[in-house]
């Protein structure tokens, strides 16, 4: 009865989280951009903006100029939370990918790094001023989220140990509609109930940054409005629009 239960609700959450990223990413896709507003420097050519882009999203470019403890504890996070992520995928995969075999012992390492990078950051939400009089409660209970995943994958790894063998049975039942029974472990369960909730939170929530940042005018646009003239899409049909050379 557990493993149906906590199947049914991954199934439902699964349904949630993807249709509603792709619904989130289908509306970024077709916002028009009126104006070249790229935060400049920036580059001229779209190769520099593959380039910039790929900065951005590995080593947080910005944000390393904007605030190094920021960028310090947040690249811990978001390098822990992506090295767990695909350690995860043995339990996924059978046999297990090479490669994933080979960053398991990294992945230990990655988990306590994501739990550090998330207490630095809800750390300067609460004890720098300004960043706590513009926070919402929505972000402190979504830091708490991650950090409750963070902490009780490390207590099933060093306190309360489960059933591995058992949990990748049920894990590829899934996959296969094979429901196979789920152990009744109590930290394992608190730790899929607290990621069925992020899924079905992720795409009506601030964690969307992931997808969107691959949108965002400032950083995918090439500084050459001197050259060329923008016109956004839904303007080309109005008098004096003239031809779109961008």
């Amino acid at each position: 009865m557990l493993g149906s239960v906590f199947a049914v609700l991954f199934y439902l959450a699964a349904i949630i989280l993807v249709t509603g990223v792709a619904a989130r990413v289908t509306r970024y896709a077709r916002t028009p951009a009126p104006l070249v507003i790229p935060t400049t420097p920036a580059p001229l050519t779209r190769t520099g903006v593959v380039a910039r882009m790929a900065r951005e999203v590995v080593f947080f470019e910005s944000l390393f100029k904007g605030s190094k403890w920021t960028w310090l504890f947040g690249w811990l996070f978001h390098f822990g939370m992506v090295v767990a992520l695909a350690r995860h995928l043995r339990y996924f995969t059978e046999p297990v990918w090479w490669w994933v075999a080979m960053i398991q012992w990294i992945g230990i390492y990655a988990g306590m790094a994501m739990f550090a990078g998330l207490t630095g950051l809800w750390a300067r939400r609460v004890l720098v001023d300004r960043v706590r009089y513009i926070s919402a409660p929505s972000d402190h209970l979504m830091l708490l989220l991650l950090l409750a995943i963070a902490g009780s994958g490390l207590v099933m790894k060093y306190v309360q140990h489960t059933d591995i063998v058992s949990l990748k049975a049920f894990t590829l039942g899934l996959l296969t509609l094979d429901w196979q029974p789920l152990p009744a472990d109590g930290a394992l369960l608190v730790h899929l109930s607290l990621v069925i909730i992020l899924m079905l939170i992720f795409p009506f929530s601030k964690l969307l940054h992931a997808p969107g940042v691959f949108f965002s005018p400032t950083l995918n646009m090439r500084d050459i409005p001197r050259e060329r003239r923008h016109v956004a899409p839904w303007a080309r049909d109005l008098p004096g629009a003239g031809p779109d050379r961008s």
